[in-house]
């Protein structure tokens, strides 16, 4: 009989951290060996029964709860947004010093450590992505809305800014230029955000959950793509797939659509 994998959740207490909780609760093949909320130091999941790690916390310490959970060999899967590529740099560079010094050493027969951080882990999100970039090098506008919860401490979203990443990345693949605008008068934010070229907007409204809209537009047509999560419980079949995923993946995984089969 294939044993469990063991499983530590930090930040725990928060709403996300309940759920991937009793998500990780109810899975068969996992275990939970250890809730850590912000009061708790991760070095002490160090020689613990965990393999793995799932980190939602908040942007000011996710890079360090990273780290630390490397040093404490600890493969990670991170749900926790606002990462740049300065900061996933020096995950990535760390993970491989860490690997290094780690082959040979007691605890290597475990393989080398991976981190997954993923800015949406709802299959929806990421499939949207996904079509939005394989969609933005056929028209000639494009803009992102995202829409959260009042409680969301960042704007735009990770997951917006990565569409819109992807959609710049594609559009200048196809050798696409600059999204038409003609604005020359605005109110400051009326445009939103310019993320690589492409608007980005933020919405803010009680009642909401996590929701975005792709808006891609040519002469005579729109193409809109639309995500919507209405409850927490949309996250978890897609956390829970890195959990059992990472540690088959050494060094850093970013976004979830690299464990898909999307081809």
């Amino acid at each position: 009989m294939t044993s469990s994998l063991a499983v530590a959740v930090v930040g725990a207490n928060g709403r996300m951290g309940r759920a991937v909780c009793a998500a990780v609760d109810g899975a068969a093949d996992l275990e939970l060996v250890a809730r850590l909320g912000s009061s708790d130091s991760i070095d002490s999941l160090a020689g613990g029964a965990a393999r793995v790690a799932v980190d939602f916390t908040v942007p000011a310490v996710a890079e360090p709860n990273v780290h630390a959970l490397i040093d404490a060999g600890l493969h990670a899967v991170v749900g926790t947004t606002g990462w740049t590529d300065e900061s996933l740099g020096r995950v990535r560079d760390h993970l491989a010093e860490a690997n290094a010094a780690r082959a040979g050493e007691p605890g290597a027969e475990d393989g080398p450590l991976g981190v997954l951080i993923a800015p949406n882990f709802a299959l929806s999100a990421v499939l949207a992505m996904t079509f939005a970039q394989q969609a933005a090098r056929f028209f000639e506008s494009a803009e992102v809305v995202e829409l959260h919860h009042p409680d969301k401490v960042d704007a735009p979203s990770g997951t917006a800014l990565t569409t819109a990443r992807h959609i710049a990345a594609a559009r200048a693949d196809a050798g696409l230029g600059p999204v038409p605008d003609a604005t020359s008068r605005q109110v400051d934010g009326a445009r939103g955000a310019v993320v690589d070229g492409i608007h980005v907007h933020a919405v803010r409204l009680r009642g909401l959950v996590a929701h975005e809209e792709i808006l891609l537009g040519n002469p005579g047509e729109q193409l809109t793509i639309r995500t919507d999560s209405f409850d927490r419980s949309s996250f978890m079949p897609g956390v829970l797939l890195a959990v059992r995923e990472v540690v088959r993946r050494p060094g850093l995984t970013f976004g979830l659509d690299q464990v898909l089969d999307l081809g």
